[in-house]
């Protein structure tokens, strides 16, 4: 009566092996633009105009350093939801859609102007960019939102998350972005554009990007997993047979 139990089992684990391979055969594509037509919505650098630096927004922190003018510099500013920034003595400066360069001159003409001092050199810099972000979701190692501090491109957002994982779809990536109102959406062959066969898309502020999960590599996976499982009643199941 033992023996008839673990040949049920050992038979009914190899058919549970069966039917998980079977189940993971093949991946529903997504039906979303590629080729040509997620190109046009989301152009790679090189067909892009030139694009300016990064942009202030509101909510972004920066600090501002005066060359050897310790009492005219800041640490830490955050940008106000308006889009402005107080600095001392001058007052509120709007830095909302400026670049760091941009806000460093109207900062050094306003202390120049204001009699503060003769011949001053301001740098900006952006601490921590929060008006523009990039959320990286699905099968990456760290899913999250990460900042854009500079042109970024979907191999960029891939590397920001650490990469992909073992189950990650990197055949079909989708993206997604709002123009004009309108959501957008397209999908992408990472593993193409990891080998040069097709241009890697530039992302922009408030994009998302989605990694799905393959099943068949995540049916292997669960095959790997199960497989001690499996031996166990392979092996008594021919011990009994032997027997």
């Amino acid at each position: 009566m033992p023996s008839a139990i673990v040949r049920v089992l050992a038979q009914g684990a190899c058919a549970f092996l069966v039917a998980l391979l079977l189940s993971g055969c093949a991946n529903r594509p997504l039906n979303l633009p590629a080729g040509p037509e997620a190109y046009a919505i989301f152009p790679p650098g090189t067909e892009l105009p030139p694009r300016r630096d990064y942009l202030i927004g509101p909510s972004d922190q920066i600090s501002v350093a005066t060359y050897n003018e310790p009492e005219f510099s800041m640490a830490e500013l955050r940008v106000d939801t308006a889009g402005n920034v107080n600095l001392p003595l001058i007052g509120r400066v709007n830095a909302a859609g400026k670049t760091t360069e941009e806000l460093g001159n109207e900062i050094a003409t306003s202390f120049r102007t204001g009699g503060y001092l003769q011949t001053p050199s301001v740098t900006v810099n952006i601490i921590q960019s929060v008006s523009q972000q990039v959320t990286v979701d699905g099968e990456v190692v760290q899913p999250g939102i990460y900042s854009l501090t500079g042109p970024t491109t979907l191999l960029d957002a891939i590397a920001m998350s650490r990469g992909t994982t073992r189950t990650a779809r990197t055949e079909e990536i989708a993206v997604f972005r709002v123009i004009d109102g309108t959501q957008k959406a397209a999908k992408f062959d990472l593993a193409a554009i990891r080998r040069g066969e097709m241009p890697d898309p530039t992302l922009q502020g408030d994009d998302v990007v989605v990694v799905g999960f393959d099943n068949v590599a995540g049916t292997w996976q669960t095959v790997l997993s199960s497989a001690p499982f499996f031996l166990v009643f392979l092996e008594l199941y021919q011990a009994i047979d032997g027997n």
